[in-house]
């Protein structure tokens, strides 16, 4: 069965070739999986550098199901960028169609360990802008091995955006120092990395926006938010806001948004990472009464 569903595919981006997006300007080509790696990418290869993001704004990156077109454009890809493990529609397609250089998240960045799923491990690395700054430096390699009549422009592309990450950080380093909390609740395990600033950071749901709290779980955090005085549940775009709107409300505390920057919406389509980034520090900083 998988052999015929394999066939199947490669005969479905066969047929479509010519639909796919052709390349005139001659650019190098990046098909990235999801945003922050779409972001990068566009950030680091400038005016030489086509790239296509796999998951659409407004769509949430754990849903993905890729159409034949999007298979085709990782086909046709010089440089391919996925997180293996996160969106097994596009690890599938990778290894069955991907023809040009695929760059996996996982080789160049230390992902946390899982804190829901023992043996798994943490996906959203970009919460951690000094992570960010790894895959830019490793997505300028490859764009050099690809397109080495344009390496100035890429190294300087990086250099600058590892700048703004680094300033970021710093940012956040400040920003959550000395303030009256230091826990947060958000809907789903998304934001995990920002422990690295000594956020300690609980969730309704798991590593999935789809998963569902128990009763225990459901109880654990209502005390939670009494005991530590928490004076904000966080939910987030792209998913409902159900869960935390239900347990803000059974405590008569707030709701704010706290963006785990999967993907833009059309909120957020004039915004970018480092914005987004920016907007969640203030979040974060009012809701755990952080000094000015």
């Amino acid at each position: 069965m998988r052999l015929v569903a394999v066939l199947a595919l490669l005969v479905g981006v066969t047929g479509c070739a010519a639909f796919s997006d052709d390349n005139p300007d001659g650019k190098v080509t990046v098909a990235a999986a999801f945003y922050p790696l779409a972001f990068v990418a566009e950030r680091v290869g400038g005016d030489e550098v086509q790239v296509t993001n796999l998951t659409q704004p407004g769509q949430e990156p754990h849903d993905l199901s890729l159409s034949i077109r999007e298979t085709a454009q990782i086909e046709d890809a010089d440089l391919v960028l996925v997180q293996k493990g996160f969106q097994p529609p596009v690890d599938d397609a990778v290894d069955q169609v991907a023809a040009g250089r695929v760059l996996d998240v996982a080789d160049v960045v230390d992902l946390k360990d899982s804190t829901e799923n023992e043996g798994e491990k943490d996906p959203h690395f970009w919460q951690d802008p000094t992570l960010m700054a790894q895959l830019t430096e490793a997505v300028a390699d490859e764009l050099v091995e690809i397109d080495p009549a344009h390496a100035a422009s890429y190294r300087a592309n990086a250099e600058q955006l590892v700048g703004e990450l680094d300033q970021l950080a710093a940012d956040y380093e400040r920003g959550l120092q000395d303030c009256e909390r230091d826990t947060i609740v958000v809907s789903h395990d998304a934001f995990s990395y920002l422990d690295r600033f000594g956020l300690r950071v609980e969730s309704i749901a798991g590593l999935s926006p789809d998963a569902e709290p128990t009763p225990a779980d459901l109880a654990r955090l209502q005390e939670l938010i009494r005991t530590e005085g928490i004076t904000t549940v966080f939910s987030e775009r792209l998913v409902s806001p159900r869960l935390a709107q239900t347990l803000a409300d059974d405590l008569g505390v707030k709701t704010a948004v706290l963006d785990p920057i999967e993907g833009l919406s059309d909120e957020t389509a004039d915004e970018n990472y480092v914005s987004l980034m920016l907007a969640n520090l203030a979040a974060l900083e009012e809701a755990n009464g952080c000094p000015a």
